[in-house]
């Protein structure tokens, strides 16, 4: 659980080398722009710790007006989507533009956007893979909050089609503990998978469906799926971006982006070290294409 936190990866690797070879997307920018010249820009975004900053208590993840209002003027320029490991709805609730896909629990939940979008108004875009698996999602989110109710600090979040356990407000003492309580409610479900990301263990599907999955069926759902002539943009700053990442490496199309202020091992092509950086570089990918449409 260590691992997951960004300072106890800081020591591994030198941050000047590091940006070598992930140089700051906002230092690039006209590079980026010239790759991706001719091609239709597609836009996906990770929530927490990308569009908002990270905070210890999740329900309370807040975007600020600006983000808003910058993720709004995106949508008018780009098709874009937001892809998080929350439920669709909690996200919507934080974001609440209706011209954006959205895609959550780690991209097993999408849904087109109710209006307001110019590319696709698809309101019946809907696409949920791991259903049959929602009765046992919740029976382990009531066995999870049982289980970890002498842990200070933990909180279990039911993402509908994942369940989260936040550890950011536990003390490191108690980490291993909250673990093997995890585990022990883990080892009756077989079809249930654990994985880990900044502060907080995911209990996912074994299905193999995740944020790269469904970079590749929004794409799709757009008329993209074997076009030359889209460029798809990642931000995200969790290691469940990582998938989106590396599809788009192995596309050799578009180019992700990881949010981090802390060196880390990525199939991310560029860094931003926060939300105030992903702001700016959105900003400015506006501007650019508003000057263009004007000229």
């Amino acid at each position: 659980m260590r691992t997951c936190s960004p300072t106890h990866l800081k020591s591994l690797m030198k941050r000047s080398s590091w940006l070598t070879e992930h140089p700051s997307a906002l230092d690039m920018f006209e590079e980026i722009l010239h790759v991706s010249e001719g091609k239709q820009i597609v836009m996906f975004l990770d929530y927490d710790g990308t569009l908002s900053p990270i905070v210890d208590d999740p329900d309370r993840a807040f975007m600020s007006k600006k983000m808003r209002r910058t993720v709004r003027k995106l949508a008018n320029c780009f098709p874009t989507a937001i892809v998080s490991g929350r439920c669709r709805e909690k996200v919507y609730n934080f974001v609440k533009l209706t011209e954006l896909y959205y895609a959550g629990s780690h991209g097993m939940d999408i849904k087109g956007p109710e209006q307001g979008s110019k590319y696709k108004d698809d309101k019946t875009l809907i696409c949920q893979p791991a259903t049959e698996f929602l009765p046992m999602i919740d029976e382990v989110y009531q066995k999870l909050v049982e289980k970890t109710n002498l842990t200070p600090g933990a909180n279990i979040e039911n993402n509908k089609f994942c369940v989260s356990v936040h550890f950011r407000r536990v003390d490191e003492k108690n980490w291993s503990d909250l673990a093997n309580q995890v585990r022990s409610v883990m080892k009756d479900y077989p079809k249930l998978r654990l994985t880990q990301g900044r502060k907080v263990l995911e209990i996912r599907p074994i299905i193999k469906w995740d944020k790269g999955k469904a970079l590749e069926f929004l794409l799709e759902s757009l008329g993209y799926a074997n076009s030359t002539d889209v460029f798809p943009l990642y931000i995200g700053d969790d290691r469940t971006d990582e998938d989106a990442f590396k599809i788009l490496r192995e596309r050799r199309q578009g180019l992700g982006i990881l949010v981090s202020k802390f060196p880390k091992e990525t199939n991310a092509s560029y860094s931003l070290e926060e939300p105030d950086e992903v702001m700016d570089f959105l900003q400015r990918l506006v501007e650019w294409k508003q000057s263009r449409a004007g000229a």
